[in-house]
C-alpha cells in the first residue's frame, strides 16, 4: 500500500562526472518515492568549495532529466524547505551547532593534530579502539580559557552517549554498535566551515525526510546520526528519526568498489555511447533488486510499481558490461520504429557521421532503420552500420578485405556482377538467389559467395541484412562498387 507520508532524498555532491553507483542511489530513491506517492526531495550538498564546480552541478541537473528523474523540492523548483543546496544553508547549521554546545550535547576540543596522532598510536599499540579518546569532554572553563590564551583553536565535537546504539536497516537488518566502537566526533571545523557529519543530517531533519537509502560506505556514520538525531529531538530542530537502509556496494573489475577513477562508471560515458536511459536504468536496478528470478527486462514504470527497498539484496552487486550491453540492446528492439530513428539523429549529424550532410539521404536512412534496430547493442553503432549508404564510396576496412578477397573472389565478384545486373531488383530474395547461383557456379556455399560482394558493397565483414542494403543503395551504385572492388583486385 502507497504511504504518501514517505520523504526520501538524493544529495549528491556536484564535483565530476555522475557516476553509475550514484545513478543507482537515485534510482533507488526516486522509486522509492514514486511507488509510495511520496515526496523525493533533490538536495546538493556543494560545501567542499575546493571540489565542486557549477559546471558539475549543471551536468548533474542534466543527468538527472537525461535519466527521466523527477523531483517534487530542489533546485529549479523550490519548495517548502528551500534553499536546497548546503553553500546558501551556512546560517542554519551555524545555528544548530551553537544549539548543541549550549546543550552540552557538543563541546570544543583543542587537542593538535599531532597530539591526536600520538594518542591514536599509543591506544593501538596497547590494543585499544583508537578512535578520540575524549580529553576535551569535561574541560572546565579556566582549561578552555588556558588553550585559548595559548592560541589554540578548536574544532566542535560531538558528544557521543555511553550506550549501545541499536537501529533495523531496511535492507540489512538489526544492527548494533558498541560505544567504544563509535567515539565522540567532529562536527565543525576550526574555521567555523560546517562538516557533512553536522549538515546531511541537519537538512534531512529540517527537511523531514522520513527514509535515507544511501551507499553501504556510509553504514559506519550510521550510530552518530542517529545519536545526532536524538539531540536534535530533544532541542526541537527534529521531528524524528529517519529509518535508514544501506545499499549493497556496486563492484568493478577484480571485486574492487567501483571508482569515479573506473572508466565505466561514468554516466557520460554511457550518454556518449548511445544507451537508453531505460536500458541503463533497468540494468542498475538488478544491482542489489529484481522484478521476478526469471525476469531481466522490465520497464522503469514496472519497477516502480514492484519496488520495495526490504526487497533490496545486502550482498555486493557486480557491474557487468556486457550484461548492461544486452540489456540495453533489447530495450533498442522494445521501441517503435519512429521513436528508434528519433533517438539515432544525433549519430547521424556531425561529428559523428562521416559523410556530408547533402549525402545523406532520409528516404534510405527510414528504410534501413527497421533492419538496424534488430541488431544494435547502442545508439551510436549506427553510423558504422549505415555509413555504405550515405558515403560516395564504402569505408573498406583493410582487416574485412583481406579476410574475404581470398583467390578466385574476382572470379566469384564477375559472376556476382553479372546475375545481380539480371535480378528483380524489388525484392531482397531474388538478389539473394542471384549471389547464391553465383556461388554454386563456383562451388561456394551462400555464406562464402556473399563475403566478398558484402566487404566491396559496405566495406565490411559484418554487418545489416546484406540484400536489404544492396536493394536500399539500389542497383546502380551497387554495380558500380563490385566493379571498382574488381579494379583493385586487378591492380
Amino acid at each position: 500500500m502507497a504511504n504518501a507520508n514517505v520523504r526520501v532524498r538524493f544529495c549528491p555532491s556536484p564535483t565530476g562526472n555522475p557516476h553509475v553507483g550514484l545513478v543507482r542511489t537515485a534510482l533507488f530513491n526516486w522509486a522509492f518515492a514514486r511507488h509510495n506517492e511520496g515526496t523525493l526531495v533533490f538536495r546538493i550538498e556543494d560545501t567542499d568549495a575546493a571540489r565542486d564546480s557549477e559546471e558539475s552541478y549543471n551536468q548533474l541537473l542534466d543527468s538527472m532529466r537525461w535519466l527521466g528523474f523527477d523531483w517534487d523540492e530542489g533546485p529549479e523548483i523550490g519548495g517548502p524547505h528551500a534553499p536546497y543546496r548546503q553553500s546558501q544553508r551556512m546560517d542554519i547549521y551555524k545555528d544548530v551547532a551553537q544549539k548543541l554546545l549550549d546543550a552540552g550535547h557538543a563541546y570544543p576540543c583543542y587537542c593538535s593534530t599531532e597530539e591526536l596522532d600520538a594518542r591514536r598510536e599509543a591506544a593501538r599499540a596497547a590494543g585499544k579502539p583508537s578512535g578520540y579518546d575524549g580529553h576535551c569532554r569535561d574541560l572546565t572553563d579556566e582549561q578552555k580559557a588556558a588553550y585559548v590564551a595559548e592560541g589554540r583553536t578548536s574544532i566542535v565535537r560531538f558528544r557521543m552517549p555511553d550506550e549501545a546504539i541499536t537501529f533495523t536497516d531496511l535492507v540489512r537488518g538489526e544492527i548494533t554498535y558498541l560505544p567504544e566502537n563509535v567515539p565522540d566526533y567532529g562536527i565543525v571545523r576550526a574555521n567555523g566551515a560546517p562538516l557533512y557529519t553536522l549538515v546531511n543530517p541537519v537538512d534531512d531533519a529540517l527537511m523531514e525526510i522520513t527514509h535515507v537509502l544511501r551507499g553501504e560506505d556510509l553504514l559506519s556514520s550510521t550510530p552518530r546520526q542517529i545519536a545526532l538525531y536524538k539531540a536534535l529531538i530533544e532541542l526541537g530542530v527534529a521531528k524524528e528519526t529517519p529509518a535508514f537502509g544501506h545499499l549493497p556496494y556496486v563492484m568493478g573489475e577484480g571485486n574492487k568498489k567501483l571508482s569515479k577513477r573506473d572508466p565505466e562508471s561514468s554516466l557520460n560515458l554511457y550518454r556518449e555511447r548511445g544507451f537508453l536511459p531505460e536500458g541503463l536504468l533497468n540494468y542498475l536496478s538488478l544491482l542489489g533488486w529484481s522484478l521476478a528470478a526469471d525476469r531481466d527486462i522490465f520497464s522503469i514504470d514496472e519497477m516502480v510499481a514492484a519496488f520495495d527497498v526490504t526487497d533490496v539484496n545486502p550482498n555486493p552487486a557486480r557491474f557487468d558490461l556486457k550484461k548492461c550491453e544486452a540489456i540495453n540492446a533489447d530495450h533498442i528492439r522494445l521501441l517503435d520504429v519512429k521513436d528508434f530513428t528519433e533517438r539515432c539523429a544525433p549519430w547521424l549529424r556531425a561529428p559523428f557521421a562521416p559523410w556530408a550532410p547533402e549525402d545523406f539521404d532520409e528516404a534510405k536512412w527510414q528504410a534501413i532503420a527497421p533492419h538496424a534496430q534488430s541488431r544494435m547493442k547502442v545508439l551510436s553503432e549506427i553510423t558504422d552500420n549505415v555509413d555504405f549508404l550515405f558515403l560516395p564510396e564504402p569505408a573498406v576496412d583493410e582487416a574485412s578485405w583481406t579476410k574475404a578477397m581470398k583467390e578466385g573472389s574476382d572470379a566469384l565478384l564477375r559472376t556476382a556482377r553479372e546475375k545481380l545486373d539480371a535480378a528483380d531488383w524489388s525484392s531482397p530474395e531474388s538478389l539473394k538467389e542471384a549471389v547464391l547461383a553465383a556461388g554454386e557456379e563456383h562451388g561456394l556455399k551462400l555464406g562464402k559467395a556473399q563475403a566478398p560482394v558484402r566487404v566491396a558493397v559496405t566495406g565490411r565483414t559484418v554487418g545489416l541484412p546484406l540484400f536489404e542494403s544492396l536493394q536500399i543503395l539500389g542497383k546502380e551504385k551497387t554495380l558500380a562498387r563490385v566493379d571498382a572492388a574488381l579494379e583493385r583486385l586487378a591492380a
